[in-house]
């Protein structure tokens, strides 16, 4: 996604939550200091196929089988653990460090590549675990404009930035396994995030002329994030 088009929706999300922009950005200049340029070559060729998006939902353990019956998996933090544990392949992890970023780590060298996220308030867990990753399965992502060699595919929670990288990669079709937007569980930042996450996906359905199943029985409550509903 060009930033262009995400800027935007950036701006709302930032306002919404109260969050510093020029902190987004130090930290993304942390992580580009931290790490070197990522080659997308390296990542299989989700051109056509079926991509199943990981979230870190109470379900995901009972939907492992469907993750493993999609061509490629692209999972938010934890759930990359959850489904590496029951033996599900998992081809691209994003993560901004806040689930099981050892393991993650430890999985890098074993070369899992892993898209690490730089906002605001993670800078000291940039510090102190980007240097434990594989520098070749390290990707570097921002929600900030792109720097170096940080990117922005778009996306605000590990889930739907998870989305958004397997859109980017060329995927066919996107399933959704172990995604839970009413969990009552999460805190009320959580919460409020994960109601972003779903306008987010509803845009990026949109965007795809895809619609995601996830999202059935929930469309008729969400409005695009874009300043002019498009």
């Amino acid at each position: 996604m060009e930033f262009h088009v995400w800027e935007p929706v950036y701006e709302r999300i930032l306002a919404d939550f109260g969050f510093d922009r020029d902190g987004d950005e130090r930290a993304r200049d942390r992580l580009a200091a931290m790490s070197e340029p990522f080659d997308l070559e390296t990542l299989p060729d989700f051109a056509g196929t079926t991509v199943a998006v990981a979230g870190a939902g109470p379900s995901l353990a009972d939907e492992a089988d469907a993750a493993a019956a999609a061509d490629y998996v692209v999972a938010a933090s934890g759930a990359a653990t959850t489904l590496r544990d029951a033996g599900v392949a998992v081809d691209l992890a994003v993560t901004d460090l806040d689930g099981a970023p050892e393991r993650l780590a430890a999985a890098s060298h074993e070369g899992l590549t892993v898209a690490v996220h730089a906002h605001g308030d993670n800078v000291d867990a940039l510090e102190r675990w980007v240097p434990e990753f594989a520098a070749d399965r390290l990707l570097p992502t921002t929600q900030a404009e792109p720097a170096g060699p940080v990117r922005n595919f778009g996306g605000f929670t590990d889930g739907d930035r998870a989305a958004f990288l397997a859109d980017a990669l060329g995927a066919g079709t996107l399933t959704f396994v172990g995604w839970s937007f009413d969990d009552p569980a999460v805190s009320e930042l959580k919460a409020k995030k994960l109601r972003w996450a779903e306008r987010l996906l509803y845009w990026l359905e949109t965007r795809r002329g895809e619609r995601f199943a996830v999202l059935d029985g929930r469309r008729e409550n969400l409005t695009l994030p874009t300043p002019d509903g498009r």
